[in-house]
């Protein structure tokens, strides 16, 4: 698998990684372990998770994984931490939940560090300051080696991405940020991915797939029993882009993946990993199966005609302050 770099940073990484939302819940150790065998065989290198998934299942199972199944030196982990289990408070971004959070993911994952470290989301209730502190004492200690934000909007990654240049040597530069792209939600064009690329961060996307709607499963109100949308604690997720606007999407996807002969979920994957910007989408499968027929897009490169169409049919509307005053 072709290896890109993060952001301006010397680290490099799979084009395409592999995401732990579900295991340790949805996912059992046998399913998890195919995943990350079939992955890591690929040449997949970026495997990433979070303190919160699972209740912490996530990381336990994936340091088990790569205690007896792949070694530890060839993959890539990347964490979150800063979500909190508090209706009150979503996100503690404080200086002391955030390194009291990465100790309790080391000793989960089994490991004396994590590559690339994420504050989980923008915490209003604590200085950005002090948030972004924590990120240095993480790399300076040696717990992380390189760190980067995650749900934050355009001008909190802007600020924050400033804050870490300001002072040369003295502060760790974000070499990523992870946030929701796909074909059915391209916010993250209007501010955030001008901001990453003007600071030399690199977009890691999650939900390239449209939280599996791109796919096209859920074409004509199909409702497969076994996929996220008929599932109790993620129908929630899904439903939002089972509308008509995401329908009309999902159709333009599934008739140029019938002019190419691939899949719809190739079609859609090949567009986001391609897309300015973006360093490697994060893609969360159910089985080893469902993992093989995503990493299948590494030899598929759409032509810019079907590029074109793909973006006129999801563009979003993005006008003041985006489009000069004048033309509008």
């Amino acid at each position: 698998m072709e290896q890109r770099h993060l952001g301006r940073t010397g680290l490099r990484v799979s084009r395409i990684g592999l995401g732990t939302l579900t295991w340790g819940r949805d996912t059992d150790e046998h399913d998890a372990a195919d995943l990350l065998k079939t992955f890591w065989e690929a040449g997949g290198t970026l495997v990433d998770t979070a303190d919160v998934y699972g209740d912490g299942e996530a990381e336990y199972l994936l340091g088990k994984l790569m205690a007896g199944l792949v070694p530890r030196r060839d993959l890539v982990i990347s964490t979150k931490a800063g979500s909190v289990p508090d209706p009150d408070r979503r996100f503690n971004g404080s200086r002391g939940h955030l390194l009291s959070a990465l100790d309790a993911s080391l000793e989960r994952l089994g490991t004396d560090h994590v590559d690339v470290w994420h504050v989980h989301a923008y915490d209003p209730a604590t200085p950005l300051e002090e948030t972004l502190q924590a990120l240095d004492i993480a790399v300076g200690s040696g717990r992380a080696r390189y760190a980067g934000v995650s749900n934050f909007c355009g001008w909190q990654l802007a600020k924050a991405g400033t804050w870490q240049l300001a002072a040369p040597g003295a502060r760790t530069r974000l070499a990523s940020t992870q946030m929701e792209y796909s074909l059915l939600q391209r916010g993250v064009e209007r501010e955030v991915l001008p901001a990453a690329m003007d600071l030399g961060i690199g977009l890691l996307p999650s939900s390239p797939l449209g939280r599996g709607v791109l796919t096209g499963k859920y074409r004509n109100d199909a409702m497969p029993p076994d996929s996220r949308g008929a599932s109790e604690h993620l129908a929630p997720f899904v439903a939002p882009y089972l509308d008509e606007t995401a329908g009309r999407i999902v159709d333009a996807v599934a008739t140029a993946a019938d002019g190419l002969a691939v899949t719809p979920l190739q079609v859609a994957l090949a567009w986001v990993r391609d897309r300015p910007g973006v360093t490697a989408p994060i893609v969360g499968a159910r089985n080893a199966q469902q993992l093989t027929a995503a990493l299948s897009v590494e030899a598929l490169s759409l032509p810019d005609e079907i590029c074109r169409a793909l973006d006129d049919v999801s563009a979003p509307v993005h006008r003041y302050p985006d489009h000069d005053w004048s033309t509008l």
